[in-house]
């Protein structure tokens, strides 16, 4: 069991550090939108590309639901992946000081050649900026949160690690992580170029990953 628990404690962080930043958007730039359509490249423990679509609902306060797709660069595309489905709103509206809340549910996978592991978590992103039509900086807070893991350990594994190990549902050993940075655009006819950079941290502020810092260049084609 020893055996099973360094393993845990080793690979878990890896998996657990997000692969793909929120949707980002310029909310004086959105206007009559209605689709988005989002793709990106970045750096957040390994190079990732992500594909989103956004939907802006017809309400009094601007809601947006969102939808990712993402996964790092490797010979094998979809070994490893992260989705998410959620949603964003506008809680400060001022003509150009803006704030909002995003909730994302995820879905993630991680394999290797000794276990496959099954991720269900959570994400809240905060953010507080000025926003232009044609341009916008803000700052961006956000807490990513593993709840809960199934490992499926591979023969490999069980031969030669730990033989009585057993797949299942595990709760982490690191609850999530933070990440806090800035976020930046430029918008023009329907498009915007958006770059989010920061850091990241776990949770109890005391370890980081061996590249602390995420990088996301992204575009986004608004369509009415």
């Amino acid at each position: 069991m020893k055996g099973i628990k360094i393993f845990i404690a080793f690979i878990l962080p890896l998996f657990i550090y997000p692969k793909g930043i929120a949707q980002t958007l310029n909310w004086n730039a959105l206007q009559d939108s209605k689709h988005i359509i989002i793709a990106g490249i970045g750096w957040d423990y390994s190079i990732s590309y992500s594909l989103g679509y956004a939907y802006q609902l017809k309400t009094k306060v601007p809601i947006v639901l969102t939808t990712n797709f993402s996964t790092p660069s490797g010979e094998k595309l979809l070994d490893d992946f992260k989705t998410k489905i959620g949603g964003q709103i506008l809680i400060l509206n001022e003509p150009n000081l803006k704030g909002s809340i995003a909730l994302n549910g995820i879905h993630r996978r991680y394999e290797n050649p000794l276990v496959r592991l099954q991720n269900v978590g959570s994400e809240l992103k905060g953010t507080l900026g000025y926003y232009k039509p044609k341009w916008f900086v803000a700052g961006e807070v956000v807490f990513d949160n593993a709840i809960v893991t199934y490992f499926k350990h591979s023969e490999t594994f069980k031969e030669s690690i730990f033989t009585d190990v057993k797949d299942g549902w595990y709760e982490p050993s690191t609850e999530g992580n933070f990440q806090y940075g800035i976020q930046t655009g430029y918008s023009f006819n329907k498009s915007d170029i958006t770059l989010n950079i920061g850091m990241i941290t776990t949770q109890d502020f005391k370890t980081t990953p061996l590249i602390p810092y995420y990088l996301m260049l992204g575009y986004n084609h608004r369509i009415n």
